[in-house]
């Protein structure tokens, strides 16, 4: 918890949420546990979407969300769950995705990747690769402009969708990176900072990182390590003030911004990871700015090349 004698960073809300939220969350090693909690918190509805339809892309399930069939040139979303790449999945992030649909009008295809640590790195970033080709393949036909896909994800999931765009930048028009980890070496300040006392404690990032595997040097484990970042689509970045992964995600933007690729930062007062999904002003504020920008996206800036 936040020291007795300064003033809790986090908003009365936030706070009272965040409590709660910790006291029923197992902690990082116990995996049945942790998905078991996950599956359980995943009962949120999202608003209503015309047509919700549950597919396979190149052997990835996917969930595929339309606001209005039959119309074209829209934009395409694949979606990226977080989890610690460890849990959750497209029910628990079911309403999430209505959401973004609804307010975007945008086609989302949320994609279920395998987890780890059954599917350790890099089963989880080919299943995300795969999902958006065959997301650029089908967007014709879902009635989207192949020109506008966007990659969104958030926490782990965000992570994915920072890897696939390094990947495939040409495929891409835009990425959405809500609270992201970037960096498997954990070594920025905000680790130390909100470790403990704010529901995602630098001890389960640790063990998430863990379970994931991979080389930690790697760019497409850690984005943030990546040689050069110049070419990559525009990208909006969404985080968490009170967050271990706060330092990264900024790092990460100044980094997109030195290497002059069109970068906008969000950075939330007052809220803790995984604010996006929960009944906060700034979750509905992130989540009403993110859908105007995807709306957005491919119209402005670098446009993707055409299938």
């Amino acid at each position: 918890m936040s020291g007795l004698h300064a003033p809790d960073p986090l908003s009365p809300q936030a706070r009272q949420l965040c409590d709660a939220m910790t006291a029923g969350f197992p902690g990082p090693g116990d995996i049945r546990a942790l998905r078991a909690a996950a599956a359980s918190g995943s009962g949120r509805e999202g608003p209503a979407v015309a047509s919700v339809s549950d597919a396979v892309a190149g052997g990835v399930p996917v969930r595929i969300y339309d606001p209005a069939p039959g119309r074209s040139g829209r934009p395409l979303v694949v979606f990226l769950h977080g989890g610690g790449w460890v849990m959750c999945g497209l029910d628990s992030h079911d309403a999430t995705c209505r959401s973004l649909a609804a307010a975007a009008g945008a086609v989302v295809v949320s994609a279920d990747y395998r987890l780890a640590p059954e599917h350790p790195w890099p089963a989880a970033p080919d299943d995300a690769l795969t999902v958006l080709l065959w997301a650029r393949d089908q967007s014709r036909a879902l009635g989207c402009d192949p020109g506008r896909v966007v990659l969104a994800g958030d926490s782990s999931g965000g992570n994915l969708a920072a890897v696939t765009a390094l990947r495939a930048p040409e495929l891409v028009a835009g990425q959405v990176l809500f609270y992201p980890p970037l960096d498997a070496w954990m070594e920025s300040a905000s680790v130390e900072t909100y470790a403990e006392g704010y529901f995602h404690t630098a001890a389960h990032m640790a063990w998430y990182w863990d379970q994931y595997g991979g080389d930690p040097e790697h760019p497409h484990v850690s984005p943030l390590r990546a040689p050069g970042l110049s070419g990559l689509p525009p990208a909006l970045i969404v985080l968490a003030d009170c967050d271990v992964l706060r330092d990264e995600g900024l790092a990460y933007a100044r980094r997109l911004a030195a290497a002059s690729v069109d970068c906008t930062l969000q950075l939330h007062p007052g809220v803790f990871h995984g604010f996006l999904g929960l009944p906060l002003p700034a979750g509905a504020a992130a989540l009403g700015a993110a859908a105007a920008w995807v709306a957005g996206a491919g119209r402005t800036g670098r446009p993707a090349s055409q299938a």
